[in-house]
């Protein structure tokens, strides 16, 4: 049976300051009416029951994600102890799939992506288990066609085709690259055959585990003692000793860069990571004067601006270009758009000077 997995445990700085450790990206409504990961479950739809469904994400969170979800049963959204990277929240989850269903398909997917249409994305995702089920031993990614030379993604370089791939193209796997400076992103993309890395994965719950325990035996180790405690009253005393114990190390590292038998498959959705305020311009119809405008907003000579407001607060602006401009209850920043990888800066500074009340 297929699963879902939704990593949920990232604080996304750089939307602060409507983001905060304890409302973070994907906890906000930033592309729809809806939040990011109820945009993720909902993505779902019929393909993955809310019984067969996971969410991984940081203890302080999972009350909060409780109350966005009220529709996934007790148990369900799983509370790391500490922050690991993705390798051990996968490890995680494969052996809670794996006690529930040692014959189970994991789909992983992050909880703050916009993924459009919903239903090439589940027909994509049954293509891929399908694929798994055809071959165990398979791990499966997704690619997206770049349409420009990004530097702030991971990138796949894709190798021979697979025969009698069926419906969405799928290629063997030549090497994951590191997110590359401009210039050798436009040479990527010049070149073709490179897919930005959009971090889903598809594979047997008892391929993953094999592939860790391989790769990872010290994670793996930590990770085995957690699922013997599975169902037992002791499991959440272990889960908190032996999680901390983890070092931290991404998937793509611990797993995918080293496995043999890999796979990557076109992704024939929209696919957006939602990684900064400017994002929203990708998601969101401007206005006659090219500004994004999320809440009550009055401007004169304001034009290529994002604007986002809370409540019934009204963002009045005289002469403001290419700004982004963000109001909440607690905070109200106003940055250019061409500084806007500076956002993490001001966070630190706001940590810096003990005003942890902002963040």
């Amino acid at each position: 049976m297929l699963h879902a997995i939704i990593m949920a445990g990232g604080a996304g700085t750089r939307f602060w300051p409507a983001s905060t450790k304890d409302l973070p990206k994907q906890l906000l409504d930033l592309a729809s009416q809806r939040t990011m990961i109820q945009e993720t479950c909902d993505r779902l739809g019929d393909l993955v029951p809310a019984n067969r469904t996971f969410i991984v994400t940081n203890q302080r969170l999972v009350e909060g994600i409780a109350a966005q979800l009220p529709d996934l049963p007790a148990g369900s959204i799983v509370g790391e102890p500490c922050k690991r990277d993705t390798a051990p929240c996968v490890g995680l989850a494969a052996a809670l799939v794996a006690h529930q269903d040692p014959d189970g398909v994991m789909v992983v997917m992050p909880a703050d992506h916009v993924i459009r249409p919903s239903s090439k994305f589940r027909s994509a995702i049954e293509f891929a288990a399908g694929l798994v089920e055809e071959a165990p031993e398979r791990i499966v990614t997704f690619g997206i066609r770049p349409t420009y030379p990004a530097a702030t993604y991971g990138y796949i370089e894709r190798g021979a085709p697979l025969p009698d791939q069926g419906e969405y193209k799928t290629f063997q796997i030549n090497q994951f690259r590191e997110k590359p400076s401009v210039e050798v992103a436009e040479e990527y993309l010049q070149r073709g055959g490179f897919y930005w890395n959009a971090g889903i994965f598809l594979w047997k719950a008892s391929t993953i585990l094999q592939a860790l325990e391989k790769f990872e035996p010290k994670m793996f180790g930590h990770i085995q003692t957690i699922a013997q405690a599975i169902g037992t009253d002791a499991f959440a005393e272990v889960l908190e000793r032996e999680f901390a114990a983890i070092e931290g190390k991404s998937i793509d590292y611990a797993v995918m860069e080293r496995h043999e038998n890999r796979l990557v498959v076109e992704a024939p959705f929209e696919w957006d990571d939602v990684g900064n305020w400017s994002s929203l311009a990708r998601l969101n119809e401007p206005d006659e004067n090219g500004n994004i405008v999320i809440g009550r907003h009055v401007g004169v000579d304001t034009a290529g601006s994002i604007i986002r407001s809370s409540g019934q607060h009204l963002v009045a602006t005289l002469g403001m270009q290419d700004c982004i401009i963000v109001h909440t209850p607690t905070a109200t920043m106003v940055a250019n758009r061409k500084d806007e990888e500076s956002v993490r800066k001001l966070v630190e500074m706001i940590g810096e000077r003990g005003w942890h009340e902002y963040l």
